[in-house]
Parts: structure tokens; C-alpha cells; sequence
């Protein structure tokens, strides 16, 4: 990300610098003729979708915690595809909190995942409050942005200052459940019109 230009620049002082973003593949942009696989809980509603790695780094807390404040707004809902270590833990606080507006939807092969991108209303992309992730750039994002849906960052940094130069989306600082609750509910109440402005 450009937040590592100064770091670089000061071991290497006399040699420029130059910032290559990341990209993703083609198929975000432009994606294949598959069958996307049908999945209940996005076709329906005002959907929240997190695509991707859920762990320790995800800040999954944050997510749990707004799903709970927003559970009187029973159209919405939070989608998330996708596994990893705190996998178990997040179904098990699903079941303890009674949280009927998050669904668990299992991991799905890459080549559909732009397919089912563009299904969501918005796409959730979080990260926990570590000085390290404010420098770097979650791949998803590049990913989202590819697909051309809004974007509710959940982190601070880097991915946040590109969602908020790209107008693409709103972000919130990390760990802040009361700041996504209340920035799923912004985007909620938006029209049409300007979401898909901002995708």
C-alpha cells in the first residue's frame, strides 16, 4: 500500500519509489457465464455480505456485535461465505444470541464468488484495530470494488482512506460495532439510486 513508501524510503533513501496497487482477477470484472449457486438468504432482503477468510484477524466480534444491535430490522440481513478458525465460534454466538439475520452460507469455489458478489446489496470487508493492518489493503476490497457494489469498511488505515477516496462505499473505524450497525443502517436507508452510485 502507499503507507509502506515512507518505510521503504528511509531504508533505501537514494532510490525512488514507486506504489503498484494490487489488482484482481479478470473474472471480477468481467465475470463468466456460470450457474451461480442459489443461496436463500441473498435473494431476499437487504443483504450484508462478508466474503472470505473468518478469523482471528476478521475482528468477527465487531460483526456479531452490530448483527445484535440490528436484529429490529428483520430485512436485513448478514450473509457471510466463507470459513476459517473462528468459524465455530461465530455459529455458536449465533445460536447463544438467538441472531436469526446472520446466515452462514459455507465457502463456495472463487470462479462463483463474483457472481454472488453482485447479488448483495453491500459487501463488508473488517479488520481488528492492529497498527499492521492500518498499513495494508485486505485483498476483497479490490476484489468489491472489481464487482461494483457498495462497501461498508469495518478497519482502519489504508483500506478505509481507498474506500472513502473511491466515494465506494462508508467506512468505520475497526472494532467499532456501533459505528457498522449505524453504517449498515445508512446504507440501508439509501436509495437505489445512490447505492449504486457508490458501487
Amino acid at each position: 500500500s502507499q503507507a509502506f513508501i515512507a518505510a521503504v524510503s528511509r531504508l533505501a533513501p537514494k532510490i525512488p519509489v514507486f506504489y503498484y496497487p494490487n489488482s484482481v482477477d479478470k473474472d471480477f470484472y468481467t465475470p463468466r457465464k456460470l450457474d451461480a449457486p442459489h443461496i436463500d438468504s441473498l435473494t431476499s432482503g437487504f443483504t450484508v455480505l462478508f466474503a472470505g477468510n473468518v478469523g482471528e484477524a476478521q475482528s468477527m466480534e465487531t460483526i456479531i456485535s452490530a448483527a445484535k444491535n440490528l436484529l429490529a430490522y428483520p430485512e436485513i440481513k448478514i450473509v457471510i461465505i466463507g470459513s476459517g478458525s473462528k468459524i465455530d465460534w461465530v455459529r455458536e454466538e449465533i445460536k447463544e444470541k438467538s441472531l436469526g439475520n446472520i446466515f452462514l452460507e459455507g465457502r463456495y469455489p472463487v470462479q462463483v464468488m463474483p457472481s454472488l458478489m453482485r447479488m448483495a446489496s453491500v459487501l463488508l470487508v473488517s479488520l481488528t484495530d492492529q497498527p499492521i493492518f492500518s498499513l495494508t489493503v485486505p485483498n476483497k476490497i479490490q476484489a468489491y470494488l472489481a464487482v461494483g457494489r457498495p462497501i461498508i469498511a469495518s478497519l482502519n488505515g489504508e483500506g478505509a482512506r481507498i474506500v472513502n477516496e473511491a466515494r465506494a462505499g462508508l467506512s468505520v473505524p475497526a472494532e467499532d460495532a456501533e459505528g457498522l450497525a449505524l453504517a449498515i443502517l445508512k446504507m440501508y436507508r439509501m436509495t437505489d439510486g445512490e447505492r449504486l452510485q457508490l458501487g
